[in-house]
This record gives structure tokens, sequence and C-alpha cells, in this order.
């Protein structure tokens, strides 16, 4: 799913078959007027799948580096320093798992009820657009001064 980092709300659904990588479905992810795109290490080489220049990494594309080489690094200021940065990019992608615990716990989403992508693309849409009104709801609530549950 494609999720806005200040609002928290949910911008674009896709629904693939189990056996497609995630990082393939990137360009269909992205909007045009996104300035970052923040991914897992999942995403390593994201920037092939976007619509822009096929050669040359994407200067948006943030995506969190893999666990192995950070370990094997002796610890010293720019190990410390790269794994604040990494924390800092965890902490931005942590924004795509609120809709998720909203259409899990809420609506008690836990697996796929239809044979066939097509119908369960459909309920993913459904679920992901009412978990958007949940989330403006409570985003609106707190502006007021009321709390919503």
């Amino acid at each position: 799913i494609g999720v806005d980092a200040v609002t928290g709300l949910t911008h674009s659904v896709a629904a693939t078959s189990a056996n497609v990588a995630d990082v393939t479905m990137a360009g269909a992810l992205v909007r045009e007027d996104d300035k970052r795109v923040y991914g897992d290490a999942g995403y390593t080489g994201m920037w092939k799948y976007l619509d822009e220049e096929k050669d040359a990494p994407d200067s948006r594309c943030c995506v969190a580096a893999k666990r192995g080489p950070i370990k094997k690094m002796e610890d010293s200021p720019m190990k410390a320093l790269l794994l604040a940065i990494e924390k800092a990019k965890a902490s931005i992608r942590a924004k795509v798992e609120h809709p998720f615990h909203v259409i899990k716990n809420l609506f008690g989403y836990r697996k796929v009820r239809y044979k066939g992508l097509a119908r369960n693309q459909a309920q993913l849409f459904t679920l992901f657009a009412l978990g958007n009104l949940v989330l403006a709801g409570r985003c609106q609530g707190h502006a007021d001064g009321a709390s919503v549950s």
C-alpha cells in the first residue's frame, strides 16, 4: 500500500498473487508528487520499477539498509550515525502499519475470504477506504479536542 507520510492515510493499494515480489509493484504505489519514497530492505532496487530513468538510482528512494553489512561494521561513530539514520527511516515507514492495524483489529480482516484476485482486491480497496475514514475521523477528533475511540 502507499501511505501519505503526513496524514497516515492510504492513497494507493495494489494486490497481487503471493509469488510476485513487492518491489515490482512500486511504480503502482508511488504518486508523481511524492518527494520521498520509503521502503524496507525488500525494496532494494525500487528505482528500477519507477517510471523514471532506469539507469541511475532515484534520489527520492530511501530504502532500508540490509542488516548484514551493518552488523559486520566495527563499532565506530560512523556505525552509530548509520544506525540513527536507519532508525529515522524506520519511524517513517511505521506509518504504513497503522492502516493494517485498523483493518485487522477494527474490521477483523485476518485472511483472504474469496477465491480470485479481483474479489480479494475489491475487498481490500473497500477495507482501506473504510480505514481511511476511521483514521481521518481520529485526526479530526484530535483537532477539535475531542477523543474518538
